[in-house]
């Protein structure tokens, strides 16, 4: 049980720094400061997802969940693809301000359902 508490206090802390990082990154877009691409910032939450992602899978060996079988999780895993895609398109400054909106909301909306659906692990269907 002590692998359980690491990963879940690891995998935790790990989305929790996820999304604000992401929250700073898009506030540092809105007020024009786009250098942060070349700081730490820009590689930091790669690093940190990756992280996040070994967690995960980790809980899953030492859990015995399968996303097939707890729909909890797939939809987690379809809601973090969600997610992925739209931080991209919120995060590149070749969209349009309108498209990068939109995308932000978008992709907190999903990572808000996340934190949801790993909180509260309903039964979906």
């Amino acid at each position: 049980m002590t692998s359980y508490l690491a990963l879940k206090t690891i995998h935790m802390s790990a989305a929790y720094l996820t999304l604000a990082m992401f929250a700073l990154r898009l506030t540092l877009d809105a007020f024009g400061r786009s250098d942060w691409r070349k700081s730490p910032l820009g590689w930091i939450p790669h690093a940190n997802d990756t992280l996040l992602l070994g967690a995960a899978i980790g809980l899953l060996f030492v859990t015995g969940w399968s996303p097939f079988v707890h729909h909890w999780l797939t939809a987690k895993v379809v809601l973090l693809v969600g997610y992925i895609a739209a931080g991209v398109f919120a995060l590149k400054p070749r969209f349009s301000l309108r498209v990068r909106v939109i995308a932000s909301v978008l992709a907190m909306v999903q990572v808000l359902a996340i934190f949801y659906l790993a909180i509260n692990k309903p039964v979906l269907f």
